[in-house]
């Protein structure tokens, strides 16, 4: 194994402390043991070190849900979130002609007989059955929760077709099919992220798992505002002119579901998400400098966007939007969302440089805090419903949760509920509803 795996190329730049790797080394200990001359790596040491191995393996199995042949779905898993020159070229434009492929399908014939390695040697050897047990894995059933579906269906499908490939042609026309359709690393298998909080180095995004699967379908009412929406980001995948959204108004009027649901309905057309706190802007421009070449449509996500008079990280926000000397990339907007319209909390203060300039009243001040939010092209408002609104969104929930009780009696609670749980909101209207079914059996 350990032969093979360092003829690797374009794929070959494995860590240290990858399962691969460190599977490889110890069979080349494996293979040292056989020769009477090599002292050491006892057969506790190799078996040791084996389990260790195997309990990562199944650690990552975990995590994604793998069944059936882990070794083989750890390995197909390894080729869709290697980023190198050849795959980054395929997720764009597919495997065209070059000499690159050469290279490339030199590693896809080692990946090949990796797929295809016969364990039976060392285990016969020392008495394990490890790599046997891996190869027909009937895992637990879980919950989708605890583990990443939508990786983990890609995975196993994509494994499952690299097993029934008779070549390393075969092999090669499987991979790069999926980076085309699919990408490669994280941004080809997930749909949002967040970025770690770093003093230094480079920015690293978190894969945000089982984001909630709403579409805007599921927000009842507010149809104008969907219908903005979802026609500012058909134009932005689309490849056409698009503008950032700022989506503000009453808490709890479905301004942050609307925008998870745009990421579910436009993922398959490869629309991404990064969600962005505050705190984190001054990183924005890295952020961006990591996302601008590659093969996605990037949202960066800001919820709850509001700044108190004393905070200044909107200067950083304006600079990234229109401000700066490069250019935005066409592959990102910023959608925001906000219970305030003008985002930056205004005082009194802020008029004390009003001037008059033949009859006009011109604050810097005001037009400085102003200037954020007219760098929205798209601006969305979210009202609190009225009753008879409220009322509708209630009825319409209790339908689709399937709840059998006399409408008058529905709405009757419906209307205690919300004086005592903050008012008329799409929120409230699903927390009673949440509420009643859990009620019932």
């Amino acid at each position: 194994m350990y032969q093979e795996i360092a003829k690797l190329m374009m794929y070959g730049t494995l860590r240290e402390d990858t399962i691969l790797f460190r599977l490889g080394e110890i069979m080349r200990r494996f293979e040292l043991r056989q020769n009477p001359d090599e002292e050491g790596n006892t057969d506790a040491e190799l078996i040791r070190d084996i389990y260790t191995q195997i309990r990562k393996l199944l650690e990552v199995a975990t995590d994604y849900g793998f069944d059936k042949n882990l070794w083989h779905n750890y390995l197909t898993f390894l080729l869709i979130t290697n980023e190198n020159p050849f795959s980054l070229t395929c997720e764009k434009v597919g495997a065209n002609k070059g000499s690159v492929n050469l290279f490339a399908k030199n590693d896809f014939q080692v990946f090949y007989e990796l797929f295809h390695y016969n364990f039976e040697k060392i285990e016969k050897n020392l008495g394990i059955n490890c790599f046997s047990i891996l190869s027909d894995y009937h895992a637990i059933g879980k919950k989708e929760l605890m583990y990443n579906k939508n990786v983990s269906e890609k995975v196993q499908a994509l494994s499952q077709r690299l097993e029934k490939a008779e070549s390393a042609e075969d092999f090669f026309v499987a991979v790069t099919d999926f980076y085309k359709a699919y990408g490669v690393g994280m941004f080809g298998l997930n749909k949002a992220f967040r970025i770690s909080d770093t003093q230094s180095g480079p920015v690293e995004f978190l894969p945000i798992n089982n984001m909630d699967k709403v579409v805007l379908d599921d927000l009842v009412g507010y149809e104008i505002q969907k219908k903005k929406l979802r026609e500012n980001t058909e134009a932005f995948v689309a490849g056409r002119k698009a503008n950032n959204v700022l989506l503000f108004g009453d808490s709890g009027t479905g301004k942050s579901t609307s925008i998870k649901a745009i990421v579910n309905e436009y993922y398959d057309q490869g629309l991404r998400m990064i969600e962005i706190y505050k705190h984190q802007f001054k990183d924005l421009s890295n952020v961006i400098a990591r996302i601008k070449n590659r093969n996605y449509r990037f949202i960066i996500y800001m919820d709850d966007l509001s700044f108190e008079e004393f905070e200044i990280e909107y200067k950083f926000l304006k600079a990234v939007i229109e401000g700066g000397v490069e250019t935005k990339p066409e592959n990102i907007l910023i959608y925001a969302t906000s219970n305030r319209r003008h985002l930056i909390k205004e005082s009194w203060s802020d008029r004390d440089d009003v001037q008059n300039d033949n009859g006009m009243h011109k604050s810097d001040t005001m037009e400085e805090k102003l200037s954020l939010v007219h760098r929205f092209g798209v601006t969305i408002s979210f009202s609190k419903p009225s009753q008879k609104e409220y009322f509708a969104i209630v009825r319409e929930l209790a339908e689709r949760q399937g709840l059998s009780i006399d409408e008058r009696e529905l709405l009757a609670q419906a209307n205690q509920w919300e004086l005592s749980h903050g008012g008329i909101s799409g929120r409230t209207a699903q927390q009673f509803i949440n509420y009643l079914a859990g009620l019932s059996k």
